[in-house]
Parts: structure tokens; C-alpha cells; sequence
């Protein structure tokens, strides 16, 4: 390997030390022949990076040495390898971060999402760890590095990763013009998939959730026709049955009361074609069951819940089906075009606050606390270099 020539400065996740970042410079090596040197002018701060901050872990995975975090992201290339030939110096382009083999039969058949053995920035999933992009410059695959159209800014270039995740979940559920569509949780993932159901021509679109301020967000901005907020209070716990199968059989009549509710509330006693579940938590993942039409579809998007009692029988009987959605694959150019396209209308709002990279703790807790100093709602933080977009 050639000796490093330059420098980065990154924001460092400590192993076994949750919630504390460190600035660090770090040398840099020339790119290989199939890599690119990116400036990373824009990073957008996602739910699994918040994880591994407040927890040192994500689900399964923990952190087991000091990591970079980050993975929605865009630059300029500065540098390319002796083999590349879809960039170069000077272009613009958005990080897709994930780095499949393309040599095991999920990359064959297209879905490389599923490679077992996938390297994704700042995940902990694999050790030694791969170092993600809150750092001011990163070599990077080449096959992974989409052209940013020119009508695209580096956050929507971030954007276009949390975008991919909805455009594979979309793709799954076979979506046509025309279908009715109810989003549990409207945090970034489920706003952006309210407003990709709009652009593909969905007949009504409606959102259901805890936090009234981003329903009303949510609503008032054009993501979701209708909105219901299913905040309540919490059951008499003094009614608890005492036996798992009681347990369970409580939870169902809840989900399905609940159900009804949400059903009620938007005037739909049938259903939705298609409920993409964007929380992850229990209740709303029983209750997409149904809440979807017979014959429809149930997008489970959410990481939370590791293990949950669904209601088979009820999507047996009429054939809902229950489809599971990790990541995306081959969705960046749609992403890419999406964005610059302006079919997505107000998207640039869910960017409510931006940071430098030196102030990524500062990111991070804000992130964590949902809302700044001015009771100002939280939705996606951005971090970067500060070179204009």
C-alpha cells in the first residue's frame, strides 16, 4: 500500500463508551484502482446511528472498537483510481453505503441487499468495523458512487439513501396508481414514504403516529392527506392477565381494537392496499395487520421489536401479505432522479438542523433529545464540511 499522503478528520463512536465522540485525525492512503477519494460535504444522521451512540449497539450488533458513523452522505471526488471510469475528479456524487461482493448468488440475482458478505459504513455487523462517513474526506468503492444530477444538492444526495430504503420497500409491495396507503410513524423514514406513494400516483395517503407535532408536520406540509395521533393512556396494569397465552391474547384484542379505530378515524372500514409499518413497535406492527385490505399488503420497514406475536390467522384468512424490507439494492439512479425531478414536493424541510463536523456530539444529542432549545421539533440533522450545496 502507498504511504498516506493526506488526512481526514472524523467523529469517532468510542468502543464501550456510549454517547462520547471524539474529533480525531486520521492519515489517509491513495485510492486503490477501484476506489474513489470522496470530501464528504454532507452526512444526514440516521436512527441505527443514534443507536449505537446512546447504546453502543445496534439490534445484535455492538460496537467492538472505536467506529465512524454515518451512512447517508454526498461529495465531490477528489481523487480516483487507476481503474475507474464512471467519476472523476471534480464530480459530484452521492455515497451508497453499502459495499456488496457481487460474486455470491444474492448479487447475481439482483438482490445484493441480501449479500452475506456485505461491508455497510458504520455498521457493526461485520469486524473490523467499516468506518462510515462523518469524517471530511474517505476512500470508497467506485461501483458504489452514484453522479449527482446537477438539480440534486449534497443533502438531497444524503437523502437518497433513507429514499432508497422506501423505493425497495415500494418496489416489494408491487405499488400501483391508484392505492390507498396508511404509514405507521412519520419520522423521516415514514414521511418519505408518504411522499413517494404520492408521487406514484396513490389515491390517499395517510399517517398514523404518537407525536401530534410531526402528524400535524406531516400533514401541514403535504406528506399525508389525513393524520390521527394514537397516543392514549397507558393500560391499568392491574388488569395484566398472568399467563403468556393471556398476554398474547390481550395484546391481539388491543391491536384489532386499535385497529378499528385507525379504520374509523379515516373513514376506511376495509382497509389500506398498502400500510408501510415505518416504527418498528408492537402495537403498530399488530395493528398493520388490520388495518390492511383483503388481498392488500404489509410493509414491515421498522427496526425495533425483535420479537412480536403477529395475528397469522387474520392474514392468512384474507391474504395479507406480510413482507419484510432490509436496505435497498439498484435504487440510487431512481432515488437520484426523484429528487432532482421535484415530484417530491417540500422534502427539503425535513432537514431541520445542520451541523460542522466538529459539533457531531452536539448533532447527536440533539438528535437524541427530539427537539432544541427553542422547542423546535427534530427531524433530520445534517452534518458536514460547510462547502456550499
Amino acid at each position: 500500500m502507498a504511504p498516506a499522503t493526506q488526512s481526514t478528520t472524523a467523529a469517532v463512536l468510542r468502543a464501550g463508551k456510549p454517547r462520547e465522540l471524539l474529533i480525531e485525525h486520521r492519515p489517509l492512503f491513495p485510492p486503490q484502482p477501484h476506489q474513489v477519494t470522496v470530501d464528504v460535504v454532507a452526512t444526514g444522521l440516521c436512527g441505527s446511528d443514534l443507536h449505537y451512540f446512546e447504546h453502543g449497539r445496534n439490534g445484535d450488533f455492538r460496537v467492538r472498537q472505536d467506529i465512524v458513523l454515518g451512512h447517508e452522505a454526498g461529495g465531490i471526488v477528489t481523487a480516483v483510481g487507476s481503474a475507474v471510469t464512471n467519476v472523476v475528479v471534480g464530480q459530484r456524487v452521492a455515497i451508497e453505503a453499502g459495499i456488496y461482493c457481487r460474486n455470491c448468488d444474492f448479487c447475481h440475482r439482483g438482490r445484493y441487499n441480501l449479500c452475506k458478505h456485505m461491508k455497510f459504513c458504520s455498521s457493526a455487523s461485520v469486524f473490523p468495523h467499516n468506518d462510515g462517513t462523518l469524517q471530511t474526506k474517505m476512500n470508497h468503492p467506485a461501483f458504489v458512487v452514484h453522479p449527482l444530477p446537477d438539480a440534486c444538492s449534497f443533502e438531497d444526495a444524503a437523502l437518497a439513501e433513507p429514499l432508497s430504503v422506501l423505493i425497495h420497500a415500494t418496489r416489494r409491495a408491487q405499488f400501483e396508481p391508484g392505492h390507498t396507503v396508511l404509514v405507521y410513524g412519520v419520522g423521516t423514514i415514514g414521511l418519505l414514504a408518504c411522499a413517494l406513494a404520492k408521487s406514484k400516483g396513490a389515491s390517499r395517503v395517510v399517517a398514523v403516529d404518537i407525536n401530534e407535532s410531526r402528524l400535524q408536520f406531516a400533514k401541514l406540509n403535504g406528506f399525508a392527506d389525513d393524520v390521527y395521533c394514537s397516543a392514549g393512556q397507558p393500560p391499568d396494569d392491574s388488569a395484566q392477565p398472568q399467563t403468556l397465552q393471556e398476554r398474547e391474547q390481550q395484546q391481539m384484542q388491543r391491536a384489532k381494537t386499535g385497529a378499528q379505530k385507525v379504520l374509523s378515524i379515516f373513514d376506511n372500514p376495509q382497509g389500506f392496499d398498502v400500510v408501510y409499518e415505518c416504527t418498528g413497535a408492537l402495537p403498530a406492527i399488530q395493528q398493520s395487520i388490520y388495518t390492511a385490505v383483503t388481498g392488500g399488503k404489509v410493509m414491515l420497514i421498522g427496526m425495533g421489536s425483535r420479537n412480536v406475536t403477529l395475528p397469522l390467522s387474520a392474514a392468512a384468512c384474507r391474504e395479507v401479505d406480510i413482507h419484510g424490507s432490509f436496505r435497498y439494492c439498484n435504487t440510487y439512479p431512481e432515488a437520484l432522479a426523484l429528487l432532482a425531478s421535484g415530484t417530491l414536493p417540500n422534502i427539503d424541510k425535513l432537514v431541520t438542523h445542520r451541523f460542522p463536523l466538529e459539533q457531531a456530539q452536539r448533532a447527536f444529542e440533539l438528535m437524541s433529545a427530539g427537539q432544541d432549545e427553542h422547542g423546535n421539533m427534530v427531524i433530520k440533522v445534517m452534518v458536514g464540511s460547510g462547502v456550499p450545496s
